[in-house]
Order: structure tokens, then sequence, then C-alpha cells
């Protein structure tokens, strides 16, 4: 019964030894998400990506498109931040 025992243990020993080195070599996530796909990563979520065009004073603007809605977010160069939403029936 203790050689049973001891083997099991082992074999236990191995497998959380295993599983501990798949998990330390699983890849993160290694940069940005590439342009052509329609979403980014962060977090570990999908986030839509819109058409953000930054001005030369920081300002920027960003269109996103998600089905027949349209989310516009605005940030000013003062740091005012606006969105608004806009959905048109199909």
């Amino acid at each position: 019964m203790t050689k049973i025992a001891i083997r099991a243990l082992l074999v236990g020993a191995i497998a959380l030894g295993a599983s501990a080195a798949y998990a330390a070599a699983a890849p993160g996530q290694a940069g940005p998400t590439p342009k052509g796909w329609s979403y980014e990563l962060k977090d570990g979520k999908r986030v839509p990506k819109g058409n953000r065009v930054t001005n030369p004073d920081g300002s920027w603007r960003e269109e996103v498109k998600q089905g027949n809605c349209v989310t516009v977010k605005e940030k000013s160069a003062a740091g005012e931040y606006k969105e608004s939403r806009q959905c048109n029936p199909a």
C-alpha cells in the first residue's frame, strides 16, 4: 500500500510541475494589435478600434462604428471629453 501511495504522490508532483511550467511559458501579448483588425485587446477583452485623428495641439476625435450605430469620442486640447452616439435604423 505504501508503494502505491508514494507512486501516486510522485505522479501528482510531476503533473503539478508540468502544469506550472506550461503556465509560465504561455506567451503574453507581444505588442499592439495589428492595424487590419477591427478590435484591440485591453485587459484580455476585445475593444472596438475606431478611426482616431489626433491634432498637433493634443486634441483628438475618434469614430467607432458598431452595426448601425456610430459613437463619436472627442477630447479637446484643454482636456474636455465629449462622447455622442447616433443609431440609424436599417
